[in-house]
Parts: structure tokens; C-alpha cells; sequence
């Protein structure tokens, strides 16, 4: 097995460790963070029905507005206050945070700190 193999697989146990105890509730849904070496996503989404509530990534054209790179943690910053910003126009305050078996550093805590900025609380 690649070492890239071993990676990703040792994130997904941490993922399926994770979800277990992390479920979205339609009083708090679920933040849920996906990042690729290039682009960082993240969704709102409502586990009992299974409904996406929102959703942001650095491919959004309003996100990112002409920045060179979306690998960085300045997008990840961008992403997080927009989602932020999404959640709290649907009346969406409270969420759970899913990492989704990422460890918690760099642009993952860069994007859930700047969502706690703009008023998400979790």
C-alpha cells in the first residue's frame, strides 16, 4: 500500500470515529469541512432528512474575488466568514463542526475560526 493510501485511509477511521458522535440536528446542523490541495469546501447539512442547507467552497465566484491561489489559508479565512454569512441569512446560528477526519490545524482551523468571527457558534 502508497503511503498516499495509508493516508487516506487513516483519515477516513478518524472520519467514521468522528461521525459517530458529530450528528446534524435541525437545531444545529452539521459544518461539515472538506479540503483538497487546492480548493476547501464547506456545507451546512441537516442530518434527520439528509438536506444540504448551504454550502460555500473557493470555487464560489463571490468567495475568493480575483485572489491568485485558493490553496492557502487567507481562502480558507474567505470560505469560513462565508459561510458564516450564508448560515446567518437562513437563521442558522448554532452548528456542530465535522472536520471529516482532517486533523484540526492549518486551513481547517483557519476556516472554523473565522466562521466563530462571524457569528457561528460551536
Amino acid at each position: 500500500m502508497s503511503v498516499a493510501q495509508q493516508r487516506r485511509n487513516a483519515r477516513l477511521k478518524r472520519k467514521d470515529r468522528v461521525r459517530r458522535k458529530v450528528v446534524g440536528t435541525p437545531g444545529r446542523p452539521r459544518l461539515c469541512v472538506f479540503r483538497s490541495a487546492r480548493h476547501i469546501y464547506a456545507q451546512i447539512i441537516e442530518d434527520t432528512t439528509g438536506q444540504t442547507l448551504a454550502t460555500v467552497s473557493t470555487l464560489s465566484k463571490d468567495v475568493l474575488e480575483g485572489e491568485a491561489y485558493s490553496g492557502n489559508i487567507e481562502a480558507a479565512k474567505a470560505v469560513g466568514k462565508a459561510i458564516a454569512r450564508v448560515a446567518l441569512d437562513k437563521d442558522i446560528r448554532e452548528v456542530v463542526f465535522d472536520r471529516n477526519g482532517f486533523l484540526y490545524h492549518g486551513r481547517v482551523k483557519a476556516l472554523a475560526d473565522s466562521a466563530r468571527e462571524a457569528g457561528l457558534v460551536f
